[in-house]
């Protein structure tokens, strides 16, 4: 008898001593696992939200006072009123997916909670992006056309008296600069955070339809 045999042999006896999990069981997991993943992303956006509300907190009194001499104000107020209302909506919707399926009886309906899961982290994720880049843009903006009160609202917020005529370019170009890294640092975050959580609810998905067929 050849290694090729003995090997099948040794596996076949292996397989045995192993317990062969009925659907009713591995359902039982994947539907666990599943509640799991959904419960941590309705938390994740949750402690999201409580970071950015903290963070406008803790900024310093001078950023705000450069935004009102520019006259952000109103743009800024509305942005944020907006913007923490769709966020609400948005972790609204995690619980519902939460709550959801942890009433899931049914295959099928928990594959459709897992892709209706699927779906709102990515419009999440994709609105969180849009929205930071159109404030970038808008608040350079401002920058830029009010160019003259700038230089007033920093000499007055934080003592900055800008001898350079390239000032104004140099300080422009370094807030586009750090407004990207940033995007992009916030897209890394969600790569790594959501999209762990996003696979392992796209391997159970494909788990349950293989105990489908």
């Amino acid at each position: 008898m050849d290694q090729l045999e003995l090997l099948k042999q040794n596996w076949k006896q292996r397989e045995q001593e192993y317990p062969k999990l009925s659907y009713d069981q591995i359902y039982d997991m994947l539907f666990r696992k599943s509640t799991s993943i959904v419960k941590w992303i309705f938390i994740i956006s949750v402690l999201e939200l409580l970071f950015w509300v903290g963070l406008y907190f803790i900024s310093p009194k001078s950023s705000f006072e450069v935004i009102e001499k520019l006259g952000m104000k109103p743009f800024m107020l509305a942005f944020n009123v907006v913007h923490y209302i769709i966020v609400l909506i948005f972790i609204y919707y995690f619980y519902k997916n939460y709550v959801s399926i942890k009433v899931t009886e049914s295959t099928k309906t928990l594959m459709e909670r897992i892709l209706s899961t699927r779906k709102t982290v990515r419009y999440f994720v994709i609105y969180n992006v849009v929205a930071f880049a159109i404030a970038l843009v808008v608040i350079n903006y401002f920058y830029f056309t009010k160019s003259d009160l700038l230089m007033q609202a920093l000499e007055e917020s934080y003592g900055i008296i800008p001898n350079d005529p390239q000032f104004l370019t140099i300080f422009l170009i370094s807030q586009i600069v750090v407004g990207v890294i940033l995007i992009l640092l916030l897209l890394l975050f969600y790569r790594l955070v959501y999209g762990i959580l996003l696979r392992k609810l796209k391997k159970n998905y494909k788990e349950l339809e293989r105990i489908e067929m």
